[in-house]
Formats: structure tokens, sequence, C-alpha cells
């Protein structure tokens, strides 16, 4: 039966295929015309909206050109009005104009804009987005033209983020709660924490346009991730012609760092072709310090344990796709998105061991290496068609994604006595865990507007998962590699997820409201082969949403929001198998954890649309955490993914974009939250912990003049409990300055991140029986030089966005970097 939905599929596609074109033979019609400034000179990119001439409802929008031509095509027969508006000028509109069902097209005589002095008054317009936009349900930062996140990756660029936390394994938080979902151009990544973070770190920064952060999604969107969705938009350009931009940068810190791409483009009126490519190479290190007592009340074995290790990591990502504009109102088209990296390790570790405080009995002297090789791709086939100008409009998507990663891990360990002799033989061990994820999706999306104020979706989409990991764990005996099959494991997981939902919006005079549901129905299998373990899962959930949206006067606005999820385990998460980190530290899965639901509440305030407030609570059972515990038979430490009872969670976050100056503008942004968790059994006693914890993001531009502009950000994040983690402060401050040439042709940015190396990392556990201490740092303070060049044609038309069938999934695979 699930095989039959992609034989069904093409089908559906099909059939709509040929309504569209149908329902696109009455639409002919074509207004054209051309705007100019005051100085009678051609205005490029002014907004043009087609209306409806009876009730002024808008119907299509476009930009002009660079010649400051526009044109509307496909239009029905009817009356319509031609508005043009641009910030700084006066509002213009002009007709009624008649397309009659002869075809024939209008011709609009030009329109000449008159600036509004009074709007003007003491500000100088310049064509540019914002770094962040505060938008009605997501906040928007636009990294294009951001100079500190020049030369760095997308996870990088996340640290920097208002509301967003990385932790030092690249697990990501979003207002002081994990399980958020990551998309890529609207498609999720279906990806674990540890390869989605392998993923972000072979995204370099220049082949991004835009980061969305959406707290609470509505039905529209999967079900997966309790603390929100954040977007990752790749680059494609959207001018007319062959057009593109070559970067190159380079970095240090402590080592060296490259990075370079090339987005290139070429568009005509049916036809898009586009496609980028980056490299990256990366020097890094990172130092580990863990003190930690083990043992019983009356047997006690203090461990004192340092650790060096140094990285290379090579990342390639590249997309390539083309659109076929069947018409202005169809469009066909097909992409491929992937990434290649590797990434060795070299570790020097020693453990200090003793009975006593300061007395070393023992110690054992560590040199591991690993060398890690991860690839991904995703193929994908995409339609899009607006049925009729009330904005009726169907969306198709098929995707196969594969994602493969190996590691091999080597340990090398050498067992000393307190003199520094030889206190017994070397103990040598590997780890080799490839790793394979197959990802099949399709969806298909409806929008059906009723009138101008109220509006229906309607959506459907199943997915099918197969993952394959296997670990090979092997002694170095007598000079040759023997398998140790006690170690060594091998992990399926299948599991097919399949949807539906509906949202209906309308729009009242100074009220609108959204309601939602979606339904999810999801089967798994989780096979141990070597254990002979299987965990079966079929369930059925729904997942309401709700949001009102008031509008109080002019300047003040009041908004709520409801909406419930889901966090399924990552596909690694679930396998049994121990993997080492080094000889007295280890993780394992657990093949029997279980999803985690969300119900979150938001409660937001906006005044003139730049001072934003929200208020949140959220309550989480079986939350799924990572916890930190000792072994006091093995005297080890290790971690382990479990399923605590409750986790409530309060937040307050404040955001004020404000203009100080005409050339001195600032984005500030103050989330202030408590998290809660619960449990009525953890290693035999009940567990509580909670704690008020805010984070604080500032951003700083200054423009001197149009071709030259400085930036310094800081972030500071304060002791927060996460689990049965206590992490101490983090803080750091970045500055950037770029300068552009040969009329913004050429742009050179210099960024430096964590300028006064600030940025360290220092963990305790919040139960009593837990005697460690964690202390991490890494190359944080890295110094970097890009130039980007821009060519080609400039003469804009709109880009389409997709947003694939098997996004949610892809997150979800796990990897052991």
């Amino acid at each position: 039966m699930k095989t039959k939905l992609f034989y069904v599929f093409p089908v559906i596609f099909c059939s709509f295929l040929l309504i569209s074109r149908r329902a696109n033979a009455q639409s002919t019609g074509e207004i054209s015309g051309k705007v100019l400034d005051e100085q009678y000179k051609a205005f490029p990119f002014a907004s043009v909206n087609l209306l409806n001439a009876k009730d002024s409802t808008s119907v299509r929008g476009t930009l002009t050109s660079d010649n400051g031509l526009y044109e509307l095509k496909g239009l029905n027969a009817g009356k319509y009005l031609i508005a043009i508006n641009v910030i700084g000028y006066k509002k213009a509109i002009k007709g009624p104009y008649v397309i009659t069902t002869d075809s024939k097209p209008v011709t609009v005589s030009d329109v000449q804009l008159s600036v509004d002095a009074k709007l003007l008054k003491g500000v100088e317009i310049v064509k540019r987005k914002p770094l962040i936009e505060r938008q009605i349900d997501k906040t928007v930062l636009n990294i294009e033209n951001s100079i500190l996140a020049t030369g760095n990756t997308a996870l990088e660029i996340l640290e920097k983020a208002p509301g967003v936390t990385v932790d030092k394994d690249g697990k990501i938080s979003l207002r002081g709660k994990q399980g958020v979902n990551i998309m890529l151009d609207g498609k999720p990544t279906n990806l674990s924490a540890e390869q989605l973070a392998n993923l972000l770190r072979s995204t370099e920064g220049n082949a991004i346009q835009s980061i969305e952060l959406i707290t609470n999604p509505s039905a529209k969107y999967d079900a997966a991730g309790n603390s929100g969705i954040i977007n990752i938009k790749l680059k494609k350009n959207s001018n007319y012609g062959l057009n593109g931009t070559v970067t190159a940068g380079a970095g240090y810190g402590t080592l060296p760092k490259v990075n370079g791409g090339l987005n290139i483009n070429y568009r005509n009126k049916k036809f898009n072709i586009y496609g980028n490519g980056n490299y990256g190479f990366n020097k890094s290190f990172n130092e580990t310090d863990i003190s930690r007592v083990n043992g019983t009340m009356t047997d006690k074995t203090y461990f004192v344990q340092t650790g060096h290790n140094d990285r290379k990591r090579t990342n390639r990502n590249y997309k390539a796709g083309l659109d076929y504009f069947i018409n202005d109102n169809h469009t066909i088209g097909v992409f491929v998105n992937g990434y290649h990296g590797n990434g060795p390790n070299k570790s020097n570790i020693l453990t200090l061991i003793g009975n006593e405080p300061l007395k070393i009995d023992s110690s054992v002297v560590a040199f591991n290496t690993s060398d890690s090789k991860y690839t991904g791709i995703t193929y994908n086939l995409n339609y899009r068609g607006v049925l009729d100008t009330l904005g009726q409009e169907i969306s198709m998507d098929m995707d196969y994604s594969r994602y493969f990663e190996t590691q091999e891990s080597i340990f090398n360990n050498e067992y000393k006595n307190a003199a520094g002799g030889i206190l017994k033989p070397d103990y040598i061990f590997r780890n080799t865990s490839p790793s394979l994820v197959k990802i099949y999706g399709a969806k298909i999306d409806y929008v059906m507007p009723i009138n101008k104020d109220i509006k229906m979706e309607f959506g459907v989409k199943t997915s099918f998962v197969k993952t394959d990991n296997n670990f090979i764990f092997e002694n170095y005996k007598n000079d040759k590699w023997e398998n140790d099959p006690a170690r060594s494991n091998q992990f399926v997981y299948d599991e097919n997820i399949n949807a539906a939902y509906a949202n209906y919006k309308q729009k009242f005079k100074t009220t609108t409201v959204q309601i939602g549901l979606r339904a999810e129905q999801t089967g798994s299998k989780g096979n141990s082969i070597t254990e002979k373990k299987v965990v079966n899962r079929d369930y059925l959930n729904l997942f309401p949403s709700l949001f009102i949206n008031q509008e109080l006067s002019k300047n003040h606005e009041i908004g709520f929001s409801y909406s419930r999820r889901i966090d399924r385990p990552d596909y690694g998460s679930l396998n049994p198998f121990i993997y080492y980190l080094d000889l007295y530290s280890y993780r394992f899965g657990n093949p029997f954890l279980k999803p985690q639901y969300t119900n979150s509440f938001e409660f937001s305030y906006s005044y003139k649309k730049n001072l934003n407030i929200t208020m949140g609570y959220s309550h989480t059972n079986d939350v799924m955490t990572e916890v930190l515990l000792t072994d006091t038979a093995k005297k080890t430490i290790f971690i382990s993914q479990q399923n605590l009872a409750t986790q409530d969670s309060y937040n307050m976050n404040i955001s004020s974009p404000l203009t100080i100056t005409k050339w001195w503008s600032s984005n500030n942004n103050l989330n202030i939250f408590y998290n809660r968790f619960e449990t009525p059994d953890l290693l035999g006693s009940p567990y509580s912990s909670g704690r008020l914890a805010f984070t604080l993001n500032t951003n700083q531009t200054i423009t001197l003049n149009p071709s030259t502009k400085f930036e310094w950000s800081a972030n500071y994040e304060s002791k927060q409990v996460w689990g049965t983690l206590l992490i101490e402060p983090r803080y750091r401050i970045d500055m950037g300055a770029s300068k552009s040439f040969m009329d913004s042709k050429l742009n050179i940015k210099f960024a430096a991140n964590d300028i006064f190396k600030l940025m360290k990392s220092r963990i305790t556990s919040t139960l009593p029986s837990q005697d460690y201490v964690v202390n991490e740092r890494w190359e944080s303070q890295v110094f970097r030089l890009t130039c980007t060049y821009r060519f080609g044609s400039k003469e804009i038309k709109a880009a389409r966005q997709r947003s694939s069938s098997s996004e949610s999934e892809s997150k979800r695979v796990k990897s052991g970097n």
C-alpha cells in the first residue's frame, strides 16, 4: 500500500498540471508600463501591485526592472488598478484599466513618482534589507550582507542569532529549549543532532541568503520541533540574464582557514538555471579537562583528565537546479543539493588516577586518532501552479535523500605507574561505524481563498526512512586486529510517517484568526540485529494550532498562539551500541526512548512593529534529555539519552530594533526563561531541577557612508540548567567592517570572532551523587578577510522558494562526530 503512493502521486501531479493549463488558457490579458523618479529617470525595483478595481483587493505584484519597466501577464477579463508604492515617495494609483476577452495588451502611460517630503525629513533612503526583520510569525536574519557572517559556517552563524544557543557539541536550542526542527530551503534535514552539526559545519556562510526563526509554527509545518523551526534559506539568484557571485576568504586564529565559492544563475522568460558550490578548509583545536570522583563513600577514585584535540575539516557543498516557467502562473522545477566532508582528528589525553585528592597512583597516556567522512545528497522534483487571480494555488514536491557517514577511531592507551614507568601492556582498540540513511518523501499543498478575508489551506505528506548503522569494535592483539563480537552491533531502523493538515484563516476588521489541525500517523521498527532486540511502534497523533492577532490601534498589536508538537528520537539515539570517546568515557543509545510531546502557549505585544514582547509557556511530557553519569563499578563516565517525566518552560522575549541616528542602527534581543525538569525515578530517587536564566544579544551597525559599514555584536548566556547538567555562563564579542568598490560589485569584509577570547564551557551535575567538572575551550577567536565580486545582469525577477517533502526526517540522522 505504501509503495502504491509513489505510483499514484505522478498521476495526481499530471492531472493538476492539465487542469491548471486549462485554467490558464482563459488568462491571457496583459498590462505593462514604466515608472520614473522625480528627475524623470527610470526607477528600478519599485513595488507594483495589481488591484481589483471593484474592492481594491490585491491580485498580483511585481518589481520594476533596472530600466523601470514592469509587466503583468496572464490576467483574466475584468477591471484593474495599478498601485505603485516606494518608501520615501507618495503612493501612486492609476486606472481603472479594462482587460477584455480579445486579449489586447494594455499599456499604462509613464508614472512619475514624487518625493514625500514629510516622510523623508532627516532620513536617508537606502535600499537594503535590515540584518534582523521582525515579522508577525517569525524573525528573519538577512545573512547575505552581514559582515559578522562572512567566512563563517552555518553553525557559527547560528551561534550569533537572537535567542539561539549552540553548545560545544553543536546541539541547538531556541529561547532556552532544545528540540529545534532545522530546515534547509523549507525542507526538514531529517538528521540527528550530531549529523546535523556536520551538515551545518559543511554549509559555508556565503551560500546562505537568510535564516528564519519560527517559535510557534502552524499546522502547515511538520509537527516535529517542540521549541520551533529554524529555516535556513540558501542563495538562489533571481535576476534575468547571466549573473553570479565569486567569493574567496581566509582566516586565522591559532590555525589557518580558507573558504571560497561560486554562485551563478542564468534566467530568461522560460528557464531559470542556477547553481552554487562552496569550499571550506578549517584547522582548529579544542581542549577538554575533566575532574571527577568515582566510586562509593568508602571506595573513591579520583580522576584528573586533560585532553588536546587537533582537527582538520574539509567541506564542500553544492546546489544546482532548473525551473521551467510554463507560463506566468505555472512552474515546474528540479534541483539537487548536497555536501561532502571529511575531518581527521588527533587527540592527546593524560588521565591521572589516585585514591586521594592530588595523590597520583597511576596514569594513562592516550594517543587517539579518528577519521570521518560524510556525504549527503537530496534530489527534488517540484511544481507550483497559481489557478486564479484570487490566489488559488497548488504545489507539489517529491524528494529522495541519501546520507552516508563512516568514522574510524583508534585508541592507543599506555598505562604508567606513579613513577612514570610501564604498569602493564598497552591497550589498543578501534571503533568503525559506517551509517547509511535513505529518505523518500512526497507532499501536496493547496491554498483556497474563499474571498479577500477568508483563506483555507490543505495538504498531505508521506515519508519513508530507512537507516542502517553498523558498529565494529576490534582489539589489537598479536600484531593484528581481532573483532570483539560482544561490543559490535548492527542496528536497522525503518519509519513511515503519513500526515494531513487543514488551516482556516479569516481576517475581520481589526482581528485575524487562524485555526489549524494536523494529523500524523507514525509506524517504526528498531531492530538491533546483533542483540536480537526489536522495538515496534505504531501511533496516531493530532496536533491542533490556534493564532489570534488583534490590532488595538495604529501602533499597538497583541497576539495569542497555541500549538501541540512532537519530537521523535533521532535514529542514532535509538541505537544501543556503546561508542567510546576515550578509555574512560563513552556514550550509548536507548532503543526504548519514547517521543516527547509539547503544548506551547505564547502571548505577544508589538508597539509600532519595533518593540516586540512575547511571553510563553510550554509543558513537555516524556522529555528527552542527554544525561551525563558516572559508573561506579567500571570507574567510567558515560552519556545516554533518557526520558524524564516532564519539563515546564516559561520565557519572555523582548526585541527592539532601534535607529539611533541616520548612520547608527541597533538590534537588541533579551530572552528570559525558566526550565524545570522533574521525574519520579532517576538513579533510584525522585529528581527535580530548575533555574531562572537569560540570554542577551545586541548588534550595532554603523554606516559611515554608502560603501563603508562597521558592525559589532555581543552575546551573553547566563548560568542555566538543562536536564541534569548545570552550564556556567558564556559570552563573546564579535566585530567586523566592510568596504565596497567598483559600484558595489567588489566587496571586502573583515571580521573578528570572539575578539577578546572569552568563550569557554564549564559543566557540572545537578545530581548530588555525581561529582564531576567538565571544562572545555576551543579556537573561538578567529580573524577573517573575505572578498566578494558580483558580475552579470541586475534585471531582477522574483525567485521561487521550495519546501521539499522530506524536511523533518533528515534532522534526525545520527553520526559519531
